[in-house]
């Protein structure tokens, strides 16, 4: 293949949005560029190398490395303008193509500043690294942040200072606390926002959550990192992930979630998952399988 052909196939520059009906309304969802993870072993534990490969070969996909994307959704509810997450901002530790959630939104025609409320699944820096510049001016001048109270309070904690989370910890300060006053904290099992219900599902972080949409007859589960791969972490689901706070709490939280998921046939939305993103997961041979949807184009 020659190299104009592949540049063709995969092109990191560009990023182009993608609506979805929902319910009543639609989901525009913009990208902030993909995260390279490196070696998949380096990343994803408690399975041999030949276990790993044989799972990705079995899916047609690289042994190489593992680059996940990062998909970011807009809602709109009850006449509120909804983002969940806010992409990486500055931070290129998983390379250079990240980061580009305002060239995005400049591209869909959104002005951040029509932005409502930003949720976040979880104070990780590709979750909340985005609300604020590195000079801590935000990003978005009209919305409310709604996340957890024990994840804010824990990645904000200054007895991280020095840690090995010590990068995650400086970057959700500078994120986080110049938008302090803004900020919202929603419960477990209530809706905070029209058609948003949060499920906490601890384990990648303390409070780290799940949110379950409803528009219409539709519901959708936005799944955060309960799986950062559609593959590795379902067909295994106790393996582990290596930015679990605890690894064994979030492989047990991912069995449990991904098997309501399952039983009730919900639609879920992966954020590291690639385009489409949406699709539903079943189990299958004592783990899970992911299934994408087919297109669904929002009518003109």
């Amino acid at each position: 293949m020659s190299e104009q052909i592949s540049q063709i196939f995969y092109k990191p520059q560009s990023h182009p949005p993608s609506a979805r009906s929902f319910g009543d309304t639609e989901i525009v969802v913009v990208s902030d560029g993909p995260l390279d993870l490196g070696a998949p072993e380096d990343s994803f534990r408690g399975l041999s190398k030949d276990e790993i490969n044989e799972q990705l070969l079995r899916s047609f996909l690289p042994t190489d490395k593992v680059v996940i994307e990062q998909n970011i959704p807009l809602l709109t509810s009850g006449g509120k303008r909804i983002l969940f997450e806010t992409g990486i901002g500055s931070l290129k530790m998983f390379g250079p193509h990240s980061g580009r959630l305002q060239t995005s939104l400049q591209a869909a025609g959104i002005d951040p500043g029509s932005i409502d409320a930003i949720v976040c699944s979880h104070p990780h820096p590709d979750h909340i690294g985005g609300i604020c510049t590195d000079e801590g001016v935000p990003l978005f001048p009209n919305a409310q942040i709604y996340l957890s109270q024990n994840d804010f309070n824990f990645w904000t904690d200054e007895k991280l200072l020095g840690t090995h989370l010590d990068l995650s910890f400086k970057i959700a300060r500078n994120n986080l606390l110049p938008v302090r006053e803004r900020i919202v904290f929603f419960k477990d099992g209530k809706e905070f926002l029209p058609g948003v219900q949060a499920m906490f599902t601890p384990g990648h972080t303390k409070e780290h959550a799940c949110f379950i949409l409803t528009s219409g007859n539709e519901s959708m589960c936005l799944i955060g990192d309960l799986s950062h791969h559609p593959v590795l972490l379902l067909e295994r689901p106790r393996s582990q992930f290596i930015y679990d706070l605890d690894p064994l709490e979030a492989a047990e939280t991912r069995v449990k979630v991904l098997g309501m998921l399952s039983r009730e046939r919900m639609t879920v939305y992966g954020g590291h998952f690639p385009w489409p993103r949406v699709g539903h997961v079943a189990e299958e041979n004592g783990g899970f399988r992911y299934f994408p949807e087919a297109t669904r184009w929002v009518s003109e």
